[in-house]
């Protein structure tokens, strides 16, 4: 698998799992209490930011990515920073709003538009 397909990947993964971890509730509300359980110590605060968990979270992936030690380290950054860039990003949801204007192209009543003049040949 070539490298920047990997990085993707990776990213991707980071996201998911931090936002997974961080953000959700999870089925029967088992990550918030997970997180409420976890109080507000050290891991309570780390769980309850996106940020300092994505550091984490990416770590394992530096070395799906690969590359030498030094690859590994700034690949474990980099993934987690595309995690957080991802996460800003998606903070507001993704609206399509279509304009309800009238086309001639996308007739409703199917009819023919009041200037259609047939050919003649």
């Amino acid at each position: 698998m070539h490298y920047s397909f990997k990085f993707v990947l990776a990213s991707l993964a980071v996201w998911r799992l931090t936002h997974l971890l961080s953000k959700e509730d999870g089925p029967w509300d088992l990550l918030r209490r997970f997180r409420t359980s976890l109080g507000q110590g050290v891991w309570g605060r780390l769980f309850s930011c996106f940020y300092c968990l994505s550091v984490w979270i990416a770590l394992p992936f530096a070395f799906f990515v690969g590359g030498s030690l030094a690859e590994k380290a700034v690949g474990w950054l980099a993934v987690s920073g595309a995690a957080i860039l991802l996460e800003r990003l998606m903070r507001e949801p993704l609206e399509v709003i279509m304009p309800e204007d009238d086309h001639e192209l996308l007739r409703r009543d199917g009819g023919t538009p009041p200037d259609y003049q047939p050919e003649r040949h």
